[in-house]
C-alpha cells in the first residue's frame, strides 16, 4: 500500500516537476565516442574516489541530477547507487525498503509497478548545498544508459532476487567490466562473479572482526570495508590478496588519511567535492613548501658559490706577496 505524505504548499502530485539542478550541471552530456569500447575498471587511478549515492552530503541521493552533478564535477572516478525491485520486477535506483524518507510518498518500494513508479517524486534535503527541485527517481536502465561507458559505476543489490535481471541489463550494454555489483552477502558476490560481473563485497566493522577475507579472493574483485574497523582488521583485508580494497563511508580528511595509510586504495565518500577540495589545498601547500625549500637551497648554493669565489680571489691576491717575501735576501 502506498500513501501520500502531507506537504505544506503541495496541492497535488501534478505540481511536482521533474528534478533538475539549477545551473550548468543540469546539461545532459553528449554521447561518448567509446572508440574501442567503454571505459572500464582498467582506467581507474591508483587511488580511486567513489561518490556514494552520488555524494549524499552534496546532492540528492540516488537521483539522476545528483549523479549528473557528481559526474560533471569530476571529483570522483566512480558513481555509486542502490538498486531495488518493483512489483513487476523492474530494477530501480533506490536505497530504502520504503518511500517515506526520501520521497513525498509512503509505503514499500516493491508495492509499486513501473507505471506507478513514474508518479514518485524525490524530496531533496533542505540541508543540501545549492538549489534542487523534485525529481522522479530513475530506473537502473536509465542510469546505465546515461552513464555506462562514460564513467565506472557501482551498484548495490538490495534485493538479491534481482541479480539476474541486473546482470542482463549490464551485459546487454557491454558494461561487464565497467560496473561493480555490490552486496553484503559473500554468496551473492559469488553469484555475480559466476554471471561474469565485477563482484564487490562490503563488510561492516563488526563483520570484519571475524572475517577471513582471503577466502573470497577467487571471486571478489573489490572488498569494500568499513573505515571504522580496527587497524588490524583493515590491514588483514589489505593483505587478503583481493586486488582492490576500498573504504566506506569516509567524510573527513582524517578518516581518508587513515585508511590510505593502512593500505586501502579507494575512498567511498558522501562528500567527494569536499575531499577533493581538501586534497587540492594539501597539494598546494606541498607545492608551496617545495618551492620554499627549492628557493632556500638555491640561496644556500649561491652563498656557498660566492664564498668560494671570494676565497679563491683572496688566495690569488696573496700568492704573489708570498713569492715576493720568499725572494728577499
Amino acid at each position: 500500500m502506498v500513501t501520500w505524505i502531507a506537504l505544506t504548499g503541495l496541492t497535488s502530485a501534478a505540481s511536482l516537476v521533474s528534478l533538475t539542478l539549477t545551473g550548468p550541471a543540469a546539461a545532459t552530456p553528449a554521447p561518448l565516442e567509446w572508440g574501442e569500447g567503454p571505459l572500464t575498471v582498467a582506467a581507474l587511478p591508483r587511488i580511486t574516489y567513489v561518490a556514494h549515492r552520488g555524494g549524499a552530503r552534496e546532492v540528492p541521493e540516488n537521483s539522476m541530477s545528483g549523479l549528473m552533478a557528481a559526474y560533471q564535477r569530476g571529483t570522483a572516478q566512480v558513481l555509486d547507487f542502490d538498486t531495488r525491485l518493483l512489483r513487476d520486477g523492474t530494477p530501480v535506483v533506490f536505497h530504502d525498503e520504503t518511500l517515506n524518507r526520501t520521497t513525498f510518498l509512503g509505503g514499500e518500494v516493491r508495492g509499486l509497478d513501473a507505471r506507478e513508479w513514474r508518479g514518485v517524486r524525490l524530496r531533496p534535503k533542505d540541508a543540501l548545498p545549492g538549489s534542487w527541485r523534485s525529481e522522479r527517481p530513475p530506473t537502473v536502465a536509465e542510469v546505465l544508459d546515461r552513464f555506462g561507458g562514460r564513467i565506472v559505476l557501482m551498484l548495490e543489490v538490495k534485493d538479491p532476487r534481482g541479480l539476474g535481471r541486473l546482470a542482463g541489463l549490464i551485459r546487454a550494454r557491454g558494461l561487464a567490466r565497467s560496473v561493480f555489483v555490490n552486496s553484503n552477502d559473500p554468496e551473492v558476490a559469488r553469484r555475480a562473479h559466476r554471471l561474469g560481473l565485477l563482484a564487490q563485497l562490503w563488510r561492516s566493522a563488526e563483520q570484519l572482526r571475524t572475517d577471513r577475507p582471503e577466502r573470497w579472493r577467487s571471486y571478489v574483485d573489490l572488498l569494500d570495508v568499513d573505515h571504522r574497523a580496527r587497524d588490524a582488521d583493515l590491514t588483514r583485508a589489505v593483505r587478503s590478496g583481493i586486488r582492490r580494497v576500498w573504504a566506506h563511508t569516509v567524510v573527513t580528511d582524517a578518516q581518508r588519511d587513515r585508511v590510505l595509510a593502512l593500505g586501502c586504495d579507494g575512498v567511498i565518500t558522501d562528500a567527494p567535492g569536499r575531499l577533493a577540495r581538501a586534497a587540492r589545498r594539501e597539494a598546494q601547500r606541498e607545492a608551496r613548501h617545495e618551492a620554499r625549500h627549492e628557493t632556500q637551497h638555491e640561496t644556500r648554493h649561491e652563498t656557498q658559490h660566492e664564498t668560494r669565489r671570494e676565497t679563491q680571489h683572496e688566495t690569488r691576491r696573496e700568492a704573489p706577496r708570498e713569492g715576493q717575501r720568499g725572494a728577499r735576501p
